[in-house]
């Protein structure tokens, strides 16, 4: 089991959004078990010839989304891939509910309109 990330430099997607993309789907896919070190930032920007920055930047967002964690000095690593995720997910649809809410939206076009939401953001399903 390795990380193995390719970065596409003629591709429309930023360089930190595919590494972001790529290690975030090897960890739902499994091919990174919860636990598995990733490199340092410096280390593998090193590695894929890109800036520290550009790495730095992709870590910040997977951690944000809770694929990985950054244990200090230990390092960083894929994190259990459902506490995080379903936590932030909830909070969001709170926040949502209160701001429909306030709008004046009944629960229909409240619901509508994250049916719609998600349409767009999963235009495969």
């Amino acid at each position: 089991m390795a990380l193995t990330i390719e970065v596409d430099p003629h591709s429309p997607t930023a360089p930190f959004e595919q590494i972001r993309e790529q290690i975030a789907e090897q960890a739902r896919a499994g091919a990174l078990p919860v636990g598995y070190r990733l490199p340092t930032v410096r280390g593998f920007a090193e590695e894929l010839g890109l800036a520290a920055n550009t790495v730095a930047k992709a870590y910040r967002a997977l951690e944000a989304d809770g694929v990985i964690e950054t244990r200090g000095r230990n390092g960083t690593f894929i994190a259990a891939a459902g506490d995080a995720a379903a936590r932030e997910a909830a909070g969001a649809a709170a926040a949502y509910a209160q701001r429909a809410r306030r709008l004046g939206l009944d629960r229909a076009a409240a619901l509508a309109a994250v049916q719609e939401a998600l349409r767009a953001a999963y235009p495969q399903d």
